[in-house]
């Protein structure tokens, strides 16, 4: 199977290019799987329940989530109906929406997304790390591909879990930053990581909102309200190969498409 993981869709012109370019990437790179992060789909800060369909009939498989899933209310109904969905797992009890979940396409073999959020510099949330032990105790067996979005701030952190979970998971894909890292590789256990997948979004930017407002906070420390810059949108993210029946991963490149 042929995967690929997007970074980061962030605002218009993230959506914009996924809509425009994502069905013909699918059939040029002959690729089975698409999974993207959409926590910042809409105005560089959440995600609507107009943007979430949009973005699932573009030909995206799965859309994961982050620190700012819950930021649009009338995204909250979407999670009972829509199992491509999903929102880190270690949110406290009662959070809407599912964490994980094992799909079972007709057409290709059986696989599980899991969606984690970080807790260094970040908000208050359940242990990543021992919320992945209770996932990947109630897995199905025969589900051996398995893939973790870890949306997190901290270099070390993501580095961690991903030995933490290697030999366990087939990939520990890490989002949040926006900034696609140099760093893929294969563990000694098997499982594929890549620190932060980037953003698909507007590449002339501070990390997808306009510079000049960026600046100006910095210069001033007062606050400023961002705007998702203008400027023609990137797809970053990372391209895996994984043997179907052992759900290894053979490759793990970081990919990018101007």
């Amino acid at each position: 199977m042929r995967i690929l993981f997007l970074g980061d869709i962030v605002g218009r012109p993230g959506r914009g290019i996924v809509f425009e370019r994502l069905r013909q990437i699918r059939r040029d790179l002959s690729l089975d799987l698409v999974i993207a992060n959409g926590e910042n789909a809409s105005g560089g800060l959440g995600l609507t329940a107009k943007a979430a369909r949009q973005l699932l009939e573009a030909g995206i498989d799965v859309l994961t989530g982050g620190n700012h899933i819950f930021r649009h209310k009338d995204l909250v109904p979407v999670f009972a109906t829509e199992d491509r969905l999903l929102r880190p797992a270690n949110y406290p009890p009662g959070a809407p929406g599912g964490g994980w979940r094992v799909y079972r396409p007709h057409d290709r073999p059986a696989f599980a997304i899991i969606n984690l959020l970080g807790r260094v510099f970040m908000p208050a949330m359940d242990c990543p790390f021992r919320a992945a032990d209770a996932i990947l105790a109630k897995m199905p067996a025969d589900v051996t591909l398995r893939l973790v979005d870890f949306h997190a701030e901290a270099t070390s952190e993501k580095k961690a879990l991903a030995y933490y979970l290697d030999g366990r998971v087939s990939a520990v894909l890490g989002t949040h930053t926006h900034v696609q890292t140099n760093d893929a590789q294969l563990l000694p256990r098997g499982t594929a990581t890549l620190t932060d997948c980037g953003m698909t979004g507007p590449a002339a930017s501070a990390i997808g909102m306009d510079p000049e407002e960026v600046i100006a906070r910095y210069l001033t420390g007062l606050p400023v309200r961002f705007a998702v810059a203008r400027t023609p949108p990137e797809m970053q993210g990372a391209l895996l190969d994984v043997d179907a029946a052992t759900g290894k991963v053979v490759t793990i490149a970081a990919w990018r498409l101007a």
